[in-house]
């Protein structure tokens, strides 16, 4: 395999890479579907297998659409190769598998990490049945696996482990959960900082504020709902990949919200408010018919203590303890 040397048509590939802010998206799925909408075809990387230390895990993606890319593997190790092996990809079709840092061929391109990483580039078409399958699975919320030896590509619907790779034949699978849901309900400056600061962080924020105001709010957000909440959470669905907040501080709407995300399943489910209220509601919640086992799950007063009580300094608690809940890292299985 040999290494590509045209630094310039790399740095088209990696557009803004003075400020690499296309690092901050992990997802490449809304990416992908902005290139299938376009007729554009894409450079799908997947880290396959990492050796010793390394900023990302086996899983991590990037893709490159014209001059556009997405996701990030090293910190800016390597992402510029790798763009110039994904613009090849992109031309001819036909896929790679590239080896960066201890025993790779091209020593001129250093780990800062001492590591390992290995990586599989393949090429997309626009009209690739299996990235549609893939989109449309993420739209119904449902988990898939991708797997590809770099030319056949399929899906393949049911849990698996997040990243598993075979030598011989060589293939790759890689899951895809359903995106990362986070449902506030509120209006106040908090409840506005969390849904805003889900948004930024990757999230599909919905802010739900019963018979709040017909204009949307102003910043970006998945959906705006104005019914009441435990309606709201029953159209919108919850699963294990789905945050609740309940943050309307009056127990007609949280506490049901909260009883319906609960019993729902979702990952992670909170109400704030004092902490002296907390006994009330507990009681409240077990007369509606709560279990223990639910409300086990429940947190009363989330976030973590000690970061301040301004809005963004409950946001960000709060969405840490999000985060780690929603955690692939944290699975069990």
């Amino acid at each position: 395999m040999r290494r590509d040397t045209d630094t310039q048509a790399d740095d088209d590939l990696l557009a803004g890479a003075d400020w690499p802010t296309f690092g901050w998206s992990d997802d490449v799925r809304p990416a992908l579907a902005r290139a299938i909408a376009q007729g554009q075809a894409a450079a799908l990387a997947t880290l396959y297998k990492v050796e010793g230390s390394a900023p990302r895990g086996p899983g991590a993606q990037m893709l490159f659409v014209g001059n556009e890319a997405t996701g990030y593997f090293s910190g800016d190790c390597i992402e510029g190769d790798v763009a110039g092996h994904a613009r090849q990809v992109l031309a001819d079709g036909q896929p790679q598998r590239l080896h960066y840092g201890m025993g790779s061929p091209w020593i001129d391109i250093r780990l800062r990490c001492g590591g390992a990483l290995h990586i599989l580039v393949e090429r997309i078409a626009p009209d690739s049945a299996s990235a549609s399958h893939l989109l449309a699975m993420a739209q119904h919320r449902q988990v898939c696996v991708w797997r590809s030896d770099g030319t056949m590509q399929q899906i393949v619907e049911g849990v698996a482990p997040l990243l598993s790779f075979s030598d011989e034949p060589f293939a790759v699978a890689r899951r895809f959960d359903p995106p990362r849901r986070l449902i506030v309900s509120g209006g106040d400056p908090g409840a506005l900082a969390l849904a805003r600061l889900g948004t930024l962080t990757g999230f599909e924020a919905i802010l739900v504020r019963p018979h709040g105001p017909e204009d949307a709010p102003p910043f970006p957000v998945a959906q705006y709902v104005r019914v009441p909440v435990s309606e709201a959470l029953d159209h919108l669905g919850l699963d294990r990949w789905t945050a609740y907040v309940g943050a309307t501080h009056e127990d007609e709407h949280d506490l049901g919200g909260c009883l319906s995300a609960l019993r729902g399943g979702a990952g992670y489910v909170a109400m704030i408010g004092a902490k002296s209220r907390a006994p009330g509601r507990l009681a409240a919640l077990r007369d509606a018919g709560a279990t223990q086992e639910e409300l086990a799950r429940l947190r009363l007063s989330p976030g973590i203590a000690g970061l301040g009580k301004a809005p963004w300094e409950v946001a960000t608690g709060i969405l840490a303890e999000v985060m780690q809940a929603l955690n692939p890292a944290q699975e069990r299985a």
